[in-house]
């Protein structure tokens, strides 16, 4: 069960005197006193890799030479894997189904020290699970030939479903500095489902972190926000393309909209745009080189290190550079993969 220690939210620490990289140094170092309960759309990213052996008589496909295999967590999971990574205490809340890839997930939770109190199995569900399969020739890098992806249609006995995780989430709210909704839309994690678990105010002052695929705007009492462009685009109808007059309106129009504290536009190659109410906003540059080498699930690493540093008691702004130093640190991994505390410090340092 989860711990029931009254959480409080962390007060910014006094950086007076300290520079920029002195501060964020201290933020990372203060992320294992910290704990984030995470609702979300548990997902396994399952990765096929195969020799490329010849072009079939069949059809006009390649022939693989079967080589690995490899399961690891994605979507919200993977947010979950990042703060772990982190140092920060990971309270995760979701569903697997009785299947492989859920008993697989499980496993790997475990073995990381996370808490699965929170996770709900049910039987007949289907862990959505993505495969990717992979393709390479003696001389070349791996390459993503088709991606399948597996998906239960509805929740089985939603209401009970519902109920157990809202019971779940409230369980943790106690302990928990800062909670991170991670919606794919796949069910776990819903605007009324939220609303069930702030009732009453129970969330107090706890910063809630919001990355919704397809349905940000239906969320109410969120304090930021990390879309990335396209998907404000999506959400307000609007093409932003290159023009930085048009991606500062539409911040400023999503942080009045979901009445949000901060909010982080991620740009890909371009790094992010960092807003705070009634501040301007702030543009960030890609950390690192924009020859990107997988972004196969950057935006997890992202808000799991922008939310690790808001529970830390960081301003918006600091937490921002953190995320956007993490986030050119996962890009240039191969396949599905979190950035640790370590890698995040030696990035500070150089």
């Amino acid at each position: 069960m989860a711990s029931t220690k009254k959480s409080t939210p962390k007060k910014r620490p006094n950086n007076h005197g300290l520079t920029e990289l002195q501060r964020l140094r201290r933020i990372v170092e203060s992320f294992s006193k910290v704990s984030v309960l995470v609702i979300a759309d548990l997902i396994v990213d399952e990765f096929i890799s195969g020799e490329i052996a010849r072009v079939s008589r069949e059809a006009p496909v390649l022939i693989l030479r079967h080589r690995d295999r490899t399961l690891v967590p994605g979507g919200g999971a993977n947010a979950i894997m990042n703060l772990a990574a982190l140092g920060v205490t990971a309270l995760p809340v979701g569903i697997v189904g009785d299947d492989e890839a859920g008993r697989a997930l499980m496993q790997i939770f475990r073995k990381s020290k996370i808490s699965v109190s929170g996770i709900s199995r049910l039987k007949g569900h289907v862990t959505t699970t993505k495969t990717r399969v992979l393709a390479y020739s003696a001389h070349s890098t791996r390459q993503q030939v088709v991606r399948i992806d597996r998906e239960c249609e509805t929740l089985k006995d939603t209401h009970a479903t519902l109920v157990e995780l809202v019971a779940s989430a409230r369980e943790y709210v106690p302990a928990a500095d800062a909670v991170l909704l991670s919606d794919y839309g796949y069910g776990a994690v819903s605007p009324r489902l939220f609303n069930f678990v702030r009732a009453k105010g129970l969330l107090g002052d706890t910063p809630v972190t919001l990355d919704s695929r397809y349905r940000m705007l239906d969320y109410e009492g969120v304090t930021a926000a990390t879309p990335n462009e396209g998907e404000v685009e999506e959400a307000l109808h609007v093409k932003i393309g290159d023009s930085h007059e048009k991606l500062v309106e539409a911040g400023a129009d999503l942080i009045r909209r979901m009445k949000l504290d901060s909010l982080v536009i991620t740009r890909g190659g371009d790094g992010m745009m960092a807003f705070e109410k009634k501040k301007s906003p702030l543009e960030i540059p890609i950390h690192g080189s924009n020859q990107v080498v997988d972004v196969t699930g950057a935006g997890d690493t992202v808000i799991a290190t922008f939310t690790a540093a808001l529970a830390a008691g960081a301003d918006p702004c600091d937490a921002a550079k953190l995320a956007n130093y993490a986030g050119g640190l996962v890009v240039m991994k191969r396949g599905t993969a979190t950035v640790s505390r370590a890698e995040l410090l030696a990035a500070l340092a150089d």
